[in-house]
């Protein structure tokens, strides 16, 4: 069975940084995408960052330059670097990632979430 375990939520004031990661465990065959979602109470989950296995990256507008993902495919795990944290960041953040496990088993798999809070 895939698991995927966020960590590094947090409090924080505007303008300041966290790091999110989140480790997927389990018998896995391959890692294809892994992406960030966030989603802020009363509000869909919304894609913030995705990034293939072979390192590319795609962003939501509202983050592009001020958030970064990154992966480390030797540790199964992919982060996401925010910077300048602005209030409307404020939600909870979820791990995804889509693969396989051994016998072409197709995976996609979620965290249980993160939450992040940003203070003016």
């Amino acid at each position: 069975q895939v698991r995927l375990m966020e960590s590094g939520g947090g409090s924080v004031q505007a303008g300041e940084s966290l790091r999110l990661s989140c480790a997927v465990s389990g018998t896995i065959r391959s890692i294809n995408a892994m992406r960030w979602y966030r989603q802020a109470p009363g509000k869909q989950r919304d894609m913030v960052a995705a990034i293939t296995n072979s390192g590319s990256t795609n962003y939501a507008e509202s983050v592009k330059g001020r958030f970064t993902i990154s992966r480390d495919n030797a540790k199964n795990t992919v982060y996401l670097q925010m910077n300048s944290l602005k209030p409307e960041d404020t939600a909870v953040y979820y791990c995804n990632a889509v693969g396989y496990e051994p016998y072409s088993k197709y995976f996609n798999g979620w965290g249980q979430g993160t939450q992040v809070t940003v203070s003016s």
